[in-house]
């Protein structure tokens, strides 16, 4: 066993398709305060092949040294944009055909494992502020929410954690 070169991973990588609807998947980060954690959502997106970010309230956007260090580059090839006016923009999407699911813990929750992905169906993640959650100002807006099952004394993850396993989460959607 001999572990592979970074240019046979990049070859490797790019070699494969990206499933179902994930290539057309959107990840909205609102009012994420953090640079490192909107540096890692941007690899986090490289990694599964997403379509692009969408950074909205005051998530700050490329480029900053801050997020370059978490993302590695990966800001260079996942396309982004920041968004002005969120309500018309999420409008936009939805008239696209978009479905817009929201990670968060509310009443109407469905726990990852168990949500249904609607088959061809254009999704875009949303995820808020790392103390908290989603904005209350967009709820209205958002179809579908799903949390993460936790088993812990602590109630909530990482904002960076929680895009790497929902994309992981919604890649094995596809898969099955």
């Amino acid at each position: 066993m001999d572990k592979l070169s970074t240019k046979e991973i990049l070859e490797q990588n790019l070699d494969r398709e990206t499933p179902g609807e994930l290539s057309q998947l959107k990840i909205l980060l609102h009012d994420v305060r953090s640079m490192h954690n909107v540096g890692a959502a941007f690899r986090s997106a490289d990694a599964f092949g997403i379509d692009r970010l969408l950074l909205s309230g005051f998530s700050p956007t490329p480029p900053r040294p801050e997020i370059s260090k978490t993302a590695i580059g990966a800001e260079k090839h996942v396309d982004w944009n920041y968004i002005e006016d969120l309500p018309h923009q999420i409008e936009k999407l939805k008239a696209e055909g978009y479905l817009f699911l929201g990670l968060e813990q509310t009443t109407v929750s469905t726990l990852l494992p168990d949500y249904e992905v609607p088959k061809d169906q254009k999704i875009c993640l949303v995820f808020g502020n790392e103390v908290t959650g989603v904005d209350e100002d967009i709820l209205n807006f958002i179809d579908d929410f799903v949390e993460i099952p936790q088993y812990g004394h602590k109630h909530s993850l990482n904002v960076s954690v929680t895009v790497g396993v929902a994309l992981y989460g919604i890649l094995q959607k596809y898969w099955s």
